[in-house]
């Protein structure tokens, strides 16, 4: 396409996560693509229609539902690829179509250790209004139990990099797309 006005994400992978962590997640990206493909004066409208007829929150559509329904979709062969981590607090698509061998290492030091990362310092900010005199007691109990989250979730990080991704990126799979999706996506183990 000679002047696209809307391309694929540039490193192949896109994050699919709770919040609003990587400015190319699933969601700000579909939202661009609602506002590019029918017009920023008719965006909050479209929206609302789809949340409407899906039943629920853009977000939470593709955080729980999309990829199953993929995958249904494609009678379990899907050409968009999930990595999550055992409890879902991390996850990324990438598109088969558009894999290269170092594909797992985006995932991996381009979006799990730069989400860790920014977890991180949310913990820290979290522990600043913590020990702040005048923060309310509401909010440090909201404080806490926020870092308490995001402390397991981290540790479900740190699992999911050295048990999974970690070696799954050094070892650099290649894919054949001749072979289809059930012999290359075998080649990912669960």
């Amino acid at each position: 396409v000679p002047n696209p006005t809307f391309s694929p994400d540039e490193d192949n992978v896109i994050p699919v996560l709770e919040g609003e962590w990587f400015a190319d997640d699933i969601t700000e990206r579909f939202k661009k693509f609602l506002k590019i493909t029918f017009g920023e004066g008719h965006y909050a409208e479209n929206l609302s229609f789809i949340e409407n007829a899906i039943g629920k929150d853009i977000r939470k559509f593709f955080l729980k539902d999309f990829y199953d329904d993929h995958v249904k979709r494609y009678k379990k062969r899907p050409i968009y690829w999930l990595f999550s981590s055992p409890n879902g607090g991390f996850n990324a698509l990438i598109y088969m179509h558009r894999y290269r061998p170092d594909t797992v290492s985006v995932v991996l030091n381009g979006y799990l250790r730069d989400f860790r990362t920014k977890l991180k310092s949310r913990v820290e900010h979290l522990q600043l209004v913590e020990a702040k005199p005048q923060t309310a007691n509401k909010d440090k109990t909201s404080a806490l139990k926020e870092m308490e989250k995001i402390r397991k979730l981290v540790k479900e990080l740190d699992e999911y990099e050295s048990i999974v991704l970690f070696p799954l990126a050094a070892q650099k799979i290649e894919i054949d797309l001749d072979d289809g999706v059930k012999v290359n996506y075998a080649k990912f183990g669960k």
